[in-house]
């Protein structure tokens, strides 16, 4: 397996496991994906056998991964993206799921059903699609984490360097008008992308110790070949300009979810000095 990261011999065997399996060819490319970089990012946290929550997992590729590296792994989705609606989609997602001893969990309206407390829950390419905050998803995600456990999360980079340079020559670093345009239903593409500030602030609002912020290649096939290895050079001495931040923060002993701010809290931030301004 050729890639920009070195492997080891068991994720190897864990890739092919899950590309065997794997209902929807070319879905995604070993080489260039974010898959082993997730994978080695929760193995330098957690030993197999950890409990480990995979929220928005989609058809559970990366879910997958880790139970095929001895984790044990709970994935939760509405599969309500338009292609998990269409033909059999749904239906293979939970047939594979269960081939790899994944627990799946469609979220079909209803709560969470109650478990043992997780060691990690991990969000990986969700964030970015919430049109509000994900204060209360993230405080209720945690309530299932166990003391001194972790949340991992990863999301695209804003100021990645392909965005840059799309916006020097005029171009929009929003998603592609045409997807936006088109789109059947309500949208599900990107509203709001991070930065590494945003990812760090959000583990301080959520009161949790940022362990590790650091700047991945998840999407390199957004990339041209050609261009490929001019663009790792680069960002090689420039990290914040890859086009993802991957972010793990751990819950502290005594952890407290903070759902709102007190009136002197909220005043502050938004500079108003009386609720009276609101009225203006």
């Amino acid at each position: 397996m050729q890639g920009y990261i070195e492997v080891d011999t068991e994720m190897e065997r864990a890739m092919t496991q899950v590309i065997d399996a794997f209902p929807f060819r070319g879905y995604f490319d070993p080489a260039i994906s974010g898959h082993i970089s997730i994978a080695q990012t929760v193995q330098r946290f957690l030993k197999p056998g950890s409990r480990i929550l995979d929220f928005g997992a989609g058809p559970a590729d990366k879910t997958a991964v880790l139970a095929a590296l001895g984790y044990e792994c709970t994935a939760v989705d509405d599969l309500q993206d338009e292609w998990h609606k269409r033909g059999r989609a749904r239906q293979l997602i939970l047939e594979f799921a269960e081939k790899m001893g994944i627990e799946y969990i469609p979220l079909d309206g209803g709560p969470l059903p109650d478990t043992e407390p997780f060691d990690l829950v991990m969000l990986h390419d969700v964030l970015e699609h919430l049109h509000d905050s994900p204060r209360d998803l993230l405080n209720g995600l945690l309530e299932r984490v166990r003391n001194e456990g972790y949340l991992f999360v990863t999301v695209p980079n804003h100021v990645n360097l392909r965005k840059r340079l799309d916006v020097l020559r005029g171009r929009t670093s929003h998603p592609q008008f045409e997807l936006y345009y088109w789109y059947p239903g309500n949208w599900r593409g990107h509203v709001r992308e991070y930065t590494e500030g945003d990812c760090v602030g959000l583990a301080k609002a959520l009161g949790l110790k940022p362990r590790e912020v650091r700047g991945a290649h998840h999407m390199l096939c957004k990339v041209p070949p050609r261009f490929r290895r001019a663009y790792l050079a680069a960002s090689r001495f420039m990290p914040s300009t890859r086009d993802t931040w991957s972010m793990v923060a751990q819950k502290p002993p005594g952890w407290v979810a903070k759902p709102e701010l007190d009136d002197t809290e909220f005043r502050e931030l938004t500079g108003l000095k009386s609720w009276g301004e609101l009225a203006h």
